[in-house]
């Protein structure tokens, strides 16, 4: 009988954070996911996590979300804030501070793009981030058009359309694409999944083994 191989536990001398974005349908999620099953089936320490959470201020919000012009833009502003302030505290730091690799699917980069497309000042939405969030250690920006994100998602049951306008997701795909700096990133979202994955790990795993603690 074959022996199942066990996979070494691999630490990191510290907590590391990356954050995947893109408007809806660029396939973030998806990409997100794949990325914690890698990384622990790898013998690291993964966790994943998802804005808006599924805290109290998370779960109104999608809610919310569910009748069009249900929010004006500040009160949406407002409960992604506290949405944020408490995934932060309750969920993200703990875990960086279990030196564990946290894995987001969105972040303010969301927040500054969606709400920056509503007439919401974008400089306003990062200071106030800066005050409250962590910084993460790398983003990745998944690039695609409006309307191949519409395409990508017509068929979900439960559809969000508070960001399903077209003309408005280009909007956001703009602030998307404006953003810069250099633990940020910007892939080809129209890429094949498979190939487009393995690129993303590449990256992670470049910036990780870098804080791998040495073995005992």
């Amino acid at each position: 009988m074959q022996k199942e191989m066990q996979v070494k536990h691999r630490e990191l001398k510290k907590g590391f954070f990356v954050v995947l974005e893109g408007i809806d349908g660029s396939g973030k999620t998806t990409q997100a996911k794949r990325l914690v099953k890698r990384l622990t089936e790898k013998g690291f320490n993964a966790v994943f996590f998802k804005e808006p959470s599924a805290g109290p201020w998370g779960r109104r919000l999608k809610e919310k979300a569910r009748h069009q012009d249900g929010l004006t833009p500040e009160q949406e502003f407002e409960l992604f804030q506290k949405d944020r302030e408490e995934n932060v505290e309750l969920n993200i730091k703990p875990a960086l501070k279990k030196k564990m690799i946290v894995v987001l699917d969105r972040y303010y980069f969301s927040t500054m793009a969606y709400q920056g497309a509503k007439g919401i000042d974008i400089k306003e939405i990062k200071d106030r981030n800066d005050k409250t969030a962590v910084p993460p250690d790398m983003v990745i920006i998944l690039d695609v058009s409006a309307g191949t994100g519409l395409n990508r998602i017509k068929e979900r049951k439960k559809r969000d359309r508070l960001f399903e306008r077209e003309d408005y997701l280009r909007k956001v795909r703009k602030i998307f694409k404006s953003f810069s700096g250099e633990n940020i990133v910007h892939l080809d979202g129209r890429e094949r999944r498979e190939s487009l994955y393995i690129k993303i790990e590449k990256m992670v795993m470049d910036r990780i083994t870098e804080l791998l603690a040495p073995s005992v």
